[in-house]
């Protein structure tokens, strides 16, 4: 068994991951650096493998790792287990066989992606809005796409049209392989036709939330639901004034009904 210990900025770290993943990694181990910077050590069944990602990969200066005869790979997918979510959803890893539990809707996730593995709370705390918010045949928008694993649940649970944007064409290129049936483009939701969508939801940061309020409530239709989360419960945004909070850890989530223009 080999590694490469790869290093990057925060913000390339779930682009890099997914084109591991298309490397053919069997598992990752993401380490945080000084300075906003992160280390992932990625693990491949062969050594011919590792190389050619040691190759693709350069420009993040891989390290080559011999870890011997240990079964990594078991215990990254011990590491990685399936888990329930909110009323109706369970999250479980591509390797995962068995059924979900009785009246839940397995949503498959990438291990090893923090955002995009449903791992995170609040990843998890919109999920469990989404749940309440999402009926069938809903039109469901996500700004900042990322993963793509919201739309995916958006999916499970009955939305028949899933439409994404993202500032980071990388993002869009991930969401669209876990979410082929959705129309992903790379941009802002300010290109978006007014009452657009039943359900809007954003998993951004509190300054982007504050700064795309007016444009969240003009792209919801009168009546829908504007979910946002990715923020610190002591670092709510402005704008979403009326909005019912949800909490986990110390992580938050506000959801707010739609009352158009």
């Amino acid at each position: 068994m080999v590694s490469l210990l790869l290093h990057c900025v925060a913000g390339e770290k779930d682009a890099l991951i997914a084109g591991l993943y298309e490397s053919g990694t069997t598992g990752i181990v993401e380490m945080e650096e000084p300075g906003g910077r992160c280390a992932l050590d990625a693990f491949f069944g062969s050594a011919a493998e590792a190389a050619a990602a040691r190759e693709r990969f350069a420009r993040h200066a891989p390290e080559w790792i011999d870890h011997g005869n240990r079964d990594y790979i078991r215990e990254f997918q011990d590491h990685w287990r399936a888990a329930e979510v909110g009323e109706r959803l369970w999250l479980a890893p591509p390797w995962h066989e068995g059924p979900p539990p009785e009246g839940r809707l397995r949503l498959d996730y990438q291990p090893g992606m923090a955002c995009g593995s449903g791992a995170h709370p609040c990843t998890q705390l919109c999920l469990e809005a989404l749940e309440g918010a999402v009926r069938p045949g809903s039109a469901v928008l996500d700004v900042g796409a990322g993963s793509g694993i919201l739309l995916l649940a958006a999916g499970l649970l009955g939305a028949s049209r899933l439409v994404g944007c993202d500032i980071d064409c990388e993002s869009v290129a991930i969401a669209k392989k876990a979410v082929p049936a959705a129309l992903l483009f790379t941009g802002s939701l300010r290109s978006l036709r007014a009452g657009l969508f039943d359900v809007v939801i954003a998993n951004i940061s509190s300054i982007a939330a504050e700064e795309l309020a007016g444009d969240l409530r003009r792209v919801c239709r009168a009546g829908g639901a504007i979910i946002v989360s990715g923020f610190r419960r002591g670092d709510i945004p402005k704008g979403y004034e009326g909005a019912r909070r949800t909490e986990q850890e110390e992580w938050a989530c506000i959801t707010v009904t739609s009352l158009g223009q």
